[in-house]
Parts: structure tokens; C-alpha cells; sequence
């Protein structure tokens, strides 16, 4: 039998508000959730980040220090990670949450063993607290956890379909690269992904995906392989 499709996604806190902007939409994480789970039957073994701008977005902080804003931020990560896993648990779903950092009883702290064994065992894994770190983003946290599972791809679930030569929301005549090279990606300075991230992804072999989240089944799709988007080659 062949090695089972283990992907990571990534997925925006805006995306988990919905048209709300701050907390969370019951019926977009519902069907994100049964998005996963059709994946999940289908044999695929799947890492979440959740990203926390339903709650935090402390760079647009001009009052609060750097390093407490990035700490605030990972909190944040946490709570949407423990609020998805959670409701997931209702879809039939087993999860296990994952923190770079400890947060008392509430969730585990990262290990690499147990993160590896909870995947064998059929669980979704989230990843709380990005790198544990201030001046790291989301980014650079997604392609570490991606590398340390061992992920196959990395699903960046976006607003957009994909990746352009420039802004289509400003120039509508930007271009849709249907795949792209990472290399390709830093020289345009077309700011997908941080230099950082990029720099992991390239010294990992690690691919990854840019998807329309909320296009019908995206998720599902994009856990089996069929992006709509845009790939970005290693």
C-alpha cells in the first residue's frame, strides 16, 4: 500500500469570522469541517495553523511593543486552534492541538514524537502559537510545522485564487500565475510568503499551494491535489 497524501493547511482567523470580521461563523467552520472529513475518509492526514486575525492583528498596533503584540498574536492562534479542533470533535472528527509554548492544562505542548504518532493515528493536528516566537510570522510557522510533519504540501486557503504578477483588486489586468517557482516568487517580490518561510521551504523541498477558500469544496479539493489556484514549485 502506498504512503498515504499528509498535507498542511493553513487557514486564515478572518477566514473562520466570515462576514462577521471578529470571532467566529459556526457555518464556515462547519463546512470547512466536513470538507476535512470527506478528505480525511479518503485516506489524506492533515496539520492545521490557523492564523489570528479574527481576534489580533498587532502590527497595526502603533501603542503596544513589537514582542507583546507577537505574543498577544500567538494567543490568539491558540484559541482559534482549541475552538475549531473542538468543533471538529462534534463532525466525528479526532484532533489533537499542539502549542509551541505551554498554556497550563490546556493544550499540549509541541513534541515531535507525539505529533507523528497522532497523525498515524488518524487525527487532525493543529499547531498553536506559530514558532513560540516575537518577529517570526504565521508564515515561517506553517513551513517549520510543515517540515516537521513531514508534509507531502503546504495549502495556503486565501481569499484570492491564486497568486499575480501584481494586485488584481488594483490592476485588472494582473496576471494568474498557474504555477510558479519560489525562486520566481522572491525575485518578483510578489509577498505570498515571507523571505524566511521561503527560505525554509526552498532548503526543504517543501511544495505548496495558493487556493480561493471559499470557492465550492476548495478545501476538499485542494487536501486530494486538485488546485484551482496556483502551485509553487520547489
Amino acid at each position: 500500500m502506498g504512503k498515504n497524501r499528509r498535507v498542511l493547511l493553513k487557514l486564515s482567523g478572518e477566514a473562520l469570522a466570515g462576514e462577521n470580521g471578529r470571532g467566529f461563523d459556526e457555518k464556515v467552520v462547519r463546512d470547512i469541517g466536513m470538507q476535512i472529513k470527506r478528505g480525511l475518509d479518503e485516506g489524506v492526514e492533515l496539520g492545521i495553523v490557523i492564523g489570528g486575525g479574527n481576534f489580533w492583528r498587532g502590527r497595526q498596533s502603533d501603542t503596544i511593543e513589537r514582542v507583546k503584540a507577537d505574543q498577544i498574536g500567538m494567543l490568539a492562534t491558540a484559541m482559534n486552534c482549541l475552538y475549531v479542533s473542538s468543533f471538529f470533535n462534534t463532525l466525528g472528527i479526532k484532533t489533537a492541538v499542539f502549542s509551541s509554548f505551554e498554556i497550563g492544562g490546556a493544550v499540549s505542548l509541541f513534541d515531535y514524537d507525539a505529533v507523528l504518532d497522532a497523525l498515524a493515528d488518524r487525527k487532525v493536528v493543529f499547531f498553536a502559537g506559530g514558532t513560540g516566537h516575537p518577529f517570526f510570522s504565521t508564515d515561517t510557522g506553517v513551513v517549520l510545522r510543515a517540515i516537521e510533519m513531514h508534509a507531502d504540501e503546504i495549502l495556503m486557503a486565501k481569499n484570492i485564487d491564486g497568486v499575480y504578477d501584481s494586485s488584481p483588486s488594483v490592476n485588472p489586468n494582473a496576471k494568474k500565475y498557474d504555477t510558479i517557482t519560489i525562486e520566481e516568487m522572491v525575485e518578483k517580490r510578489l509577498q505570498v510568503i515571507d523571505v524566511t518561510a521561503s527560505a525554509l521551504c526552498l532548503d526543504n523541498r517543501i511544495p505548496m499551494a495558493i487556493f480561493k477558500l471559499d470557492e465550492k469544496d476548495s478545501v476538499y479539493n485542494a487536501m486530494k491535489g486538485n488546485i484551482k489556484g496556483t502551485r509553487i514549485t520547489v
